[in-house]
């Protein structure tokens, strides 16, 4: 999990470096700061286990065993890219390891996350569906029509919501009434709420309610308390206008995610530093030389513009 952690964050620190160099076109929006959530969720899943993502979705993509060179490819509009350089940052999909996309539109695919664990009832499958979004789109209403049905029908769907206390550039706070958690409990479902910080915490609630989602007894709701560090995307530099830089400060010096696993695993003697910071620059090299790929690599040929825009037959 801390491997899958330094991965993630590795590749944002690259991702935001070619949007800085005008070397990747249009805007992204970067998952730093809540990687635990994506890593302690997807451990606990099967390959054949589904997942559903949202805008902020490299990290659930990553965690669910995407590949940098496939990834960095796809953000640069290459055709070696998961989606032939087609989907860009926000539509990155995956199905050879149950990522079923990632989706642009603010709670796009919670309908998508469900019908995917109504097709796992009716073929009598154990797959699990993960439903990733974020606070903001517990606003949307496709939200409720969709925990209505998956708790009528028993689906095997966890809705986890990565609460990072703001919805684009406006707090929670002013946005949410109530409490989150009650709007599941209001449908019958059983809702937990996590420190989204810390991976194990996170894995071992996952873990369990995977298990019990297989054996029949979902749907499932988490809200996992998280933090982002960089804007709501690229672009969003000057935040002081609705979040203060002593906030961002404190989370990253108290709060981060991976140096919270590192201690865990320097105090239980699983690790030492010089190891960890082996395992970082191993995969800093790993992520380095797949954005050289992908600056190298080819685009798509005119010819493929209408290809998988149809389904044929």
């Amino acid at each position: 999990m801390y491997t899958q952690m330094a991965k993630i964050r590795v590749f944002e620190d690259n991702a935001n470096q070619l949007y800085l160099d005008a070397k990747m076109p249009g805007l992204t929006h970067m998952y730093s700061g809540e990687e635990a959530v994506a890593v302690g969720i997807c451990e606990a899943l099967k390959v054949t286990d589904k997942i559903t993502s949202t805008h902020r979705g490299h990290g659930h993509c990553m965690a669910k065993g995407a590949d940098f060179r496939q990834m960095f490819c796809e953000l640069l509009g290459k055709v070696n890219g998961y989606c032939r350089g087609k989907g860009g940052s926000m539509h990155i999909a995956d199905q050879t390891n149950g990522n079923l996309g990632a989706n642009a539109i603010v709670g796009g695919s919670m309908g998508i996350a469900t019908g995917s664990a109504l097709r796992a009832k009716l073929q009598k499958s154990d797959d699990v569906t993960v439903c990733f979004f974020g606070d903001g789109a517990t606003a949307q209403g496709l939200m409720y029509e969709v925990m209505n049905m998956a708790a009528l029908w028993k689906l095997p769907v966890i809705y986890a919501c990565e609460n990072n206390g703001y919805s684009e550039y406006t707090s929670t706070d002013e946005i949410a009434a109530g409490e989150i958690l009650e709007r599941a409990r209001a449908f019958g479902i059983e809702a937990f709420s996590v420190d989204g910080q810390d991976v194990i915490a996170v894995n071992r609630l996952a873990s369990e309610l995977v298990e019990k989602a297989r054996k029949g007894k979902g749907p499932f709701f988490i809200e996992l308390m998280t933090y982002r560090y960089h804007g709501h995307h690229v672009g969003d530099i000057n935040r002081t206008y609705y979040r203060s830089k002593e906030e961002e400060t404190e989370w990253k010096k108290n709060r981060d995610p991976i140096e919270i696993l590192g201690t865990f695993l320097k105090t239980e003697g699983i690790a030492n530093d010089d190891e960890l910071r082996e395992l970082y620059l191993k995969v800093r090299s790993e992520a380095s030389e797949a954005v050289d790929y992908a600056i190298n690599a080819d685009y798509p040929d005119i010819s493929e513009v209408d290809m998988h825009v149809f389904q044929e037959g």
